[in-house]
């Protein structure tokens, strides 16, 4: 489980098919305090340690199975490509964000960005089957990002980014096109799911 707060930036320093494609993901994170079989989310995705190492920079590998990267925004990383990065939660962390599974449900397209003051205000189109489950100052993670939906119209809704996240995330990078794996919240899964019994 993670919260949706991320804790560094990463950058894709190698990328391998091998029947499943293999990532090097380059970090921050102290690597002596990551287990082999860890969980990291990487934009979001959960995905699992398999190796780590040191040089020329801390890293981590992670193997990304062709599901994976049919159902979220991987199959567009590149060499040097940057990635947000949160480690799994651990008993008694700070729940800053909103709990979040790391199982991507889909990928939203940004559609519009404008300025709002020092924020951001930007656009996104969900798929047609995941739109019923986003509503108006509920939670969504767009490439692993805890945000808050700002309003809905149909299967577009909007969020708003301020500075500070632009600034410790990949926020900042993002143009109008680009593809953003979403997650939308557990709870409103599971409230649309008991609507459909009564």
């Amino acid at each position: 489980m993670f919260t949706g707060i991320i804790t560094d930036i990463g950058k894709v320093l190698e990328l391998e098919q091998r029947g499943d494609l293999r990532a090097r993901i380059g970090t921050s994170y102290d690597v002596d305090g990551i287990d082999l079989g860890a969980s990291i989310a990487c934009n979001g995705c959960c995905l699992t340690v398999v190796a780590l190492g040191r040089e020329p920079q801390n890293w981590f590998d992670v193997e990304i199975s062709a599901e994976s990267v049919a159902k979220t925004n991987i199959g567009g990383w590149v060499v040097g490509k940057r990635i947000n990065l949160e480690r799994a939660l651990k008993v008694g962390d700070e729940l800053g964000g909103h709990i979040v599974s790391g199982h991507v449900d889909g990928v939203a397209d940004l559609i519009a960005m404008t300025t709002e003051g020092d924020s951001t205000r930007m656009t996104f189109r969900a798929p047609e089957e995941l739109a019923k489950f986003i509503a108006p100052k509920g939670s969504v993670a767009l490439n692993g990002t805890s945000l808050t939906v700002n309003e809905v119209d149909g299967a577009t809704f909007g969020i708003n980014v301020i500075p500070h996240t632009k600034e410790v995330t990949i926020w900042g990078d993002v143009q109008v096109g680009d593809r953003i794996n979403l997650e939308i919240d557990t709870m409103a899964r599971y409230v649309a799911r008991l609507r459909e019994w009564d």
